[in-house]
């Protein structure tokens, strides 16, 4: 299926980035299922690895040395460059559509390495591509959650093969390859579920914080940490972790709201919402997008359709808040996947970070459903009260 899906791109896609990733991971995704039939018990791991091989590094290596990437890719580099030089990453008066940065101004970390090698040795400035840093950045933050869920009860080197397997699907290697920008987002608030989920607040709190800098969309985990939070760990951590989140985000955005209040409320917030001067490229045929396009009153329409889900949302975890590390990302999940297809322009691509918070959240639950052999005959054959092995769910 995974090939099958990469092959498509080749023949449909119009962008470049995308026909480079589709051959490539075609070859690789088949090359994967041939091992895994094979007979031999490493065939599995083999298949894995090869799968990442042909659907994340050889496209990866290939679009960074030709320069290959998503727009966004360049506006995050001009974003961390901009920063150096003024101080915020928004041009004051943007002449074209790629020079509307619509990101919150902690994105522009992953350009700053671009402006360091900017005038640099000529291979050197290849470190400054920004799906390098975004790379970093996620399988950092995934490895950070894995080890604050722990996975005790998978067998050596599973967890591993597990996550692997994960990196090589098509819902991570395409925009690993091709762009990145939302892959730190995404792995910023697997690591704030991670945390809240074993009741460290402070630290929820600042995965947060950085998720929120980077962009708005980010915003409704705010509300998904503090349930999860209240929950397992009382109104006391809840009101520390969302403090902290909301403290870490004002100050990572007031720096630009000083400096360039205008730019950054017209090309953060009014120019993904379709309001802004230039027209947004992300103009998917979603639900809120058809809305939009009949006029003013569709965009009313569709605006007040995704303040009405937003509600919905909240709603739900007031009356039946998140008991643990997979309700909590499902119910993250469906508040995104609620605001991607109500609001006024919007990406197919964007459905995939809700997608991976589910199937992320499952997988390193996974471990903690059954309890290892020794310690069910240990617990049985135990005169004591009875122990809960694999975790605090």
């Amino acid at each position: 299926m995974a090939a099958v899906w990469a092959a498509a791109f080749p023949v449909v896609s119009s962008l470049g980035p995308h026909r480079v990733w589709g051959a490539s991971a075609c070859v690789g995704y088949l090359c994967a299922a041939v091992a895994v039939l094979s007979r031999r018990s490493l065939g599995r791991a083999v298949s894995v690895w090869i799968a990442g091989i042909g659907a994340v590094l050889v496209p990866l290596v290939v679009l960074v040395l030709t320069g290959g990437a998503q727009s966004e890719v360049g506006v995050v580099e001009r974003a961390g460059l901009l920063t150096v030089r003024q101080g915020t990453p928004y041009l004051a008066d943007p002449q074209a559509v790629v020079e509307v940065t619509p990101y919150l101004p902690g994105m522009a970390l992953f350009g700053l390495p671009g402006a360091v090698v900017a005038d640099g040795w000529e291979p050197l400035r290849y470190l400054g591509d920004a799906r390098l840093w975004c790379a970093a950045a996620f399988l950092g933050c995934l490895w950070a959650a894995g080890r604050v869920l722990g996975a005790r009860a998978r067998p050596r080197g599973t967890g591993r093969l597990v996550g692997a397997a994960l990196i090589a699907s098509p819902v991570v290697a395409l925009p690993l390859a091709v762009s990145g920008v939302d892959l730190p987002l995404t792995s910023l608030l697997c690591l704030a579920l991670a945390l809240a989920a074993r009741h460290r607040p402070v630290a929820a709190g600042l995965a947060l914080a950085l998720a929120c800098s980077l962009k708005w969309t980010a915003w409704p985990a705010l509300a998904v940490v503090a349930a999860l939070l209240a929950h397992r760990a009382g109104l006391g951590a809840a009101v520390r972790g969302t403090g902290v989140a909301v403290a870490g985000t004002v100050l990572a955005v007031l720096p630009s709201a000083l400096l360039a209040p205008g730019p950054l409320v017209e090309q953060v917030f009014a120019f993904p919402t379709g309001r802004g001067e230039w027209e947004t490229p992300a103009a998917s045929p979603l639900p809120g997008r058809l809305l939009a396009d009949l006029g003013p009153f569709g965009w009313y329409a569709a605006m007040t359709l995704l303040a009405a889900g937003g509600v919905a949302v909240a709603v739900s975890l007031w009356v039946r808040p998140p008991t643990g590390l997979v309700p909590a990302a499902d119910r993250l999940a469906v508040g995104l996947c609620t605001a991607f297809l109500l609001a006024p322009a919007g990406r197919f691509g964007y459905l995939a970070l809700p997608v991976l918070l589910s199937v992320w959240a499952r997988l390193a639950e996974a471990p903690s459903r059954v309890a290892p052999a020794r310690s069910r005959v240990v617990a049985a054959g135990s005169a004591a009260r009875p122990v809960l092995v694999g975790g605090d769910r």
